[in-house]
C-alpha cells in the first residue's frame, strides 16, 4: 500500500508484530533509493509494510520536525521508531558498512574481474585460458582499470598521490602524467606482441612507473612505517597504503621486463 499524505503515528499503528511503518521521500524529481532498500529489507524478514510516501519537501521537513529526525526513510516497529537503513539493519543485528574504514576491495575487485577476463581472452584467442597470454592480458586489464579509476578525478588522485610518491613530492606534473602513462603500459601489455619500437616504449612505461612506486611504497610503509591510504583505485579510496600497492608496481615492473624479453 502506498499513500501520498503522511499518516500520525499511533499505538494501534501495527496492528500485528509483523507489522512495520515506513516513511520515505517519493518525489517527481527523486526516490529515496534507502527508503526502497528498506521496504525491500522489511519484507525480507516476513513484514507486511505500511508504506507512506512523503511527495514533496515541505511534506518531508514537516515529517522530520514532527518525529524530530534529520534525515528519512523512518521506520516505526510496534509504534516505536527504529531509525533510518543503517538503524534498521543494525535492528536485524545486520553488519553496517563504516565507510571510513580500509577497504582493500576495490583492489581485489578490479584484479579478480581482470584475472577472469584474461582467462575469457586467452579462450577466445587460443582455445584454451591458461597460457602465457591470459597472464599478460590480466596484468594489462588491471593496469588499464587502475588508471581508469585514477582519470575519474584526476585532481583528487594527485591529492593523495603526492603524498607518498617519491617523484611526484618533487615534480607535481608527474602525478598527473602518471595514470596516462599507466593506462599506455597496460595497453601494450594488451596489444603483444608488439612491433619493437612501440614495444619498448610499453617496456620502459612499465618499468619505470613500476619502480619508482615501488620504492615509494616501500619506504613510506616499511621504512617510514607510515599509515596512510593508496591512491591506485583514485583519490576517494579506503585503500590502504601496503602490501597489495607493492604488489601492483612489482606486477609492472615483471610485466616491463616481460615485453623487454
Amino acid at each position: 500500500m502506498a499513500t501520498t499524505k503522511p499518516i500520525p503515528l499511533r499505538a494501534d499503528a501495527t496492528p500485528t508484530a509483523r507489522t512495520a511503518v515506513l516513511y520515505r521521500m517519493v518525489t517527481h524529481d527523486h526516490i529515496c533509493p534507502f527508503g526502497i532498500k528498506s521496504r525491500a529489507l522489511l519484507q525480507r524478514r516476513g513484514f507486511e509494510v505500511q508504506d507512506h510516501w512523503l511527495t514533496t519537501r515541505e511534506q518531508t521537513d514537516a515529517f522530520k520536525a514532527q518525529h524530530g529526525v534529520k534525515t528519512t526513510p523512518q521506520t516505526f516497529i510496534d509504534a516505536e521508531r527504529v531509525g533510518g537503513y543503517d538503524d534498521l539493519r543494525r535492528y536485524f543485528g545486520l553488519k553496517v558498512r563504516d565507510p571510513k574504514a580500509l577497504n582493500y576491495a576495490p583492489v581485489i575487485a578490479v584484479y579478480a574481474l581482470a584475472a577472469v577476463m584474461g582467462l575469457a581472452l586467452s579462450w577466445s584467442l587460443s582455445g584454451t585460458p591458461f597460457t602465457p597470454r591470459a597472464l599478460l592480458a590480466f596484468a594489462g586489464i588491471g593496469t588499464t582499470f587502475l588508471a581508469l579509476l585514477k582519470l575519474r578525478d584526476l585532481e583528487r588522485f594527485t591529492n593523495m598521490f603526492v603524498g607518498y610518491d617519491l617523484l611526484a613530492q618533487r615534480w607535481i606534473p608527474y602525478a598527473y602524467v602518471y595514470p596516462f602513462g599507466e593506462a599506455a603500459a597496460g595497453i601494450a601489455m594488451l596489444s603483444m606482441p608488439l612491433p619493437q619500437v612501440p614495444r619498448l616504449i610499453g617496456a620502459a612505461l612499465s618499468l619505470v612507473l613500476g619502480t619508482i612506486g615501488a620504492v615509494s611504497v616501500f619506504k613510506a610503509v616499511y621504512i617510514d612505517r607510515r599509515s596512510i591510504k593508496c591512491a591506485c583505485v583514485g583519490g576517494d579510496s579506503n585503500v590502504p597504503l601496503g602490501f597489495v600497492s607493492l604488489t601492483e608496481n612489482l606486477l609492472m615492473v615483471a610485466m616491463g621486463a616481460w615485453m623487454l624479453a
